[in-house]
């Protein structure tokens, strides 16, 4: 039986560095690189798709076609008069820095076309981030968590990736609180323990993990870089050594690739530390080459 994993957030241009100091154009995001990164760790017995909305612009049918081309399922309401946002990445020393431009983005109404999660079922995950929830009016933050909520008690798992970005929270207060009501909704919580610790104080990644369980998680996958991921389950706390990358040339995508990775394991029956690992070495493989959507073969 074909199990389903739906990914729900924006899908932008992307303009990424090339090595001859020009910049090429992709598509990506963070909820969709998981996606995309997702359809290439999960089986055939698993459906993944992207569920967002885009303009009936040019630029928005190409981005459907990429999609498609990347075998994963779009379910993209069209919105008339609308387009797609732009980022631009900045590189230095590996780390990256982003220019946005996303005022006229239509997936910031993704949540008045909801109806595909309401078709998940026992055995499916639906996957959002706290950039899924940043870029929503509060209104359509409730009708998302809500639609969560009711997908979540017909069986299906909830994942979310907290992925902290101020910028585009009005403050650091709403953000903070945003991203915890967010996390009420939610089976697995797979937060980054360096912007945990800037916005919650968090001592260690054994606080950021027990935010969470406290939170109603009932697993916790915390990445905290090169260092041993935490995994947190009620009762049960324990870490996870990851064997460092051999390079880092762009760490655009690591964290979302790293949700691929866990959450196709788990989706395919592994233990968690054996997903953790295998999340940890397909981020290690894909902050060694540029842009966000890396192959990882």
């Amino acid at each position: 039986m074909t199990r389903r994993f739906l990914s729900i957030g924006e899908c932008m241009v992307e303009m990424a560095p090339r090595e001859d100091g020009a910049f090429g154009m992709g598509f990506a995001g963070d909820a969709f690189n998981t996606a995309w990164y997702m359809r290439r760790c999960a089986g055939d017995e698993i459906e993944v798709g992207f569920l967002s909305a885009i303009g009936d612009d040019d630029v928005s049918r190409r981005m459907e076609d990429f999609m498609q081309a990347a075998g994963v399922r779009p379910y993209l309401a069209v919105l008339p008069g609308r387009s797609v946002g732009l980022y631009l990445i900045s590189l230095r020393d590996g780390e990256r820095s982003f220019s946005y431009w996303r005022s006229a983005s239509a997936a910031r109404d993704l949540a008045d076309h909801l109806d595909e999660v309401t078709r998940l079922g026992p055995g499916d995950v639906a996957f959002f981030s706290g950039i899924t929830l940043a870029i929503l009016s509060g209104a359509g933050r409730d009708r998302l968590l809500d639609a969560m909520c009711q997908a979540r008690a017909a069986g299906v798992r909830i994942a979310f990736d907290p992925n902290l970005r101020p910028r585009l929270w009005p403050d650091g207060a709403t953000m903070c609180a945003a991203v915890m009501e967010g996390a009420t909704v939610a089976d697995i919580v797979l937060p980054s323990f360096e912007d945990e610790a800037s916005w919650f104080d968090d001592a260690d990644t054994a606080a950021t993990a027990r935010r969470y369980l406290d939170a109603g998680a009932g697993l916790v996958v915390v990445k905290d870089g090169a260092n041993p991921v935490l995994l947190a389950e009620p009762g049960n706390v324990r870490e996870v050594p990851v064997r460092p990358a051999p390079r880092i040339v762009d760490t655009t995508a690591a964290g979302d690739s790293f949700n691929a990775g866990v959450l196709s394991g788990l989706m395919n029956g592994e233990a968690p530390d054996v997903a953790a690992r295998a999340g940890a070495a397909l981020a290690a493989r894909v902050i060694g080459a540029r842009g966000a959507l890396v192959d990882p073969d």
